[in-house]
């Protein structure tokens, strides 16, 4: 995965994300009501693709008393995950690396949001399988990311996302040539690949538990 370097893709990340993702604050907010679930009051939670701070942020402000290590390759969106973490970073360890650099754990729960689909089938392979090494036996990882139902045409559902983020006055014309584009350069897979997958990982029980056009998420067992 190429790490995001561009200082302007980096500096509009925060402000930015959240239009282009439906639910976005919801979606953090599931995330880490999923994690609770089975996470002890003082956990220790793993955040993958960790850059810009945002998930974090919204961890950190929910649970008082959890620790969190996040790991990125990206040093400028780390740069960034500081400063949105403003106090809130006495609890987070930033790791710049891919998941390799994180410690060994075992953590109570993982999360890897908007990040599995830059990454070829070989790499979101070892990536979860990583993921899991580092988990206690039960804990969750929940994921989210681009995908599509199985059978049906990605790109059309990259279209609506696409328009989605253009706002009410997307450009037709702008958002084919967007969704083209995601198509060309992100590793989408299909639901059924993406429970498969997981599974050959080692975790257990995938549940979709979040959709937004070309966005799923699910939670499994490690």
């Amino acid at each position: 995965m190429r790490p995001f370097t561009d200082p302007a893709m980096v500096s509009g990340y925060a402000e930015g994300t959240p239009r282009k993702v439906p639910g976005f604050a919801d979606l953090h907010r599931m995330a880490m009501l999923l994690l609770a679930e089975h996470a002890p009051e003082k956990a220790n939670i793993l955040v993958v693709g960790a850059g810009g701070g945002l998930e974090l942020k919204a961890f950190a402000a929910a649970r008082a008393h959890w620790r969190f290590v996040g790991v990125d390759p990206s040093s400028e969106m780390l740069d960034a995950a500081r400063s949105i973490l403003g106090p809130l970073r006495s609890r987070v360890a930033l790791q710049q690396g891919y998941v390799d650099a994180a410690p060994a754990g075992p953590f109570d729960g993982a999360t890897c949001l908007l990040t599995l689909h830059f990454l070829t089938k070989e790499e979101r392979h070892h990536t979860l399988r990583e993921i899991y090494r580092r988990l206690k036996r039960g804990a969750p990882l929940i994921v989210a990311h681009h995908s599509y139902p199985a059978g049906a045409d990605p790109v059309r559902w990259l279209a609506r996302s696409a328009a989605f983020a253009g706002g009410p006055r997307a450009d037709p014309a702008q958002t084919a040539m967007s969704a083209a584009s995601m198509a060309e350069h992100l590793r989408i897979m299909s639901a059924e690949e993406e429970e498969a997958i997981l599974r050959d990982a080692g975790f257990s029980d995938p549940a979709l538990f979040y959709a937004g056009f070309s966005f799923r998420g699910w939670v499994v067992a490690a």
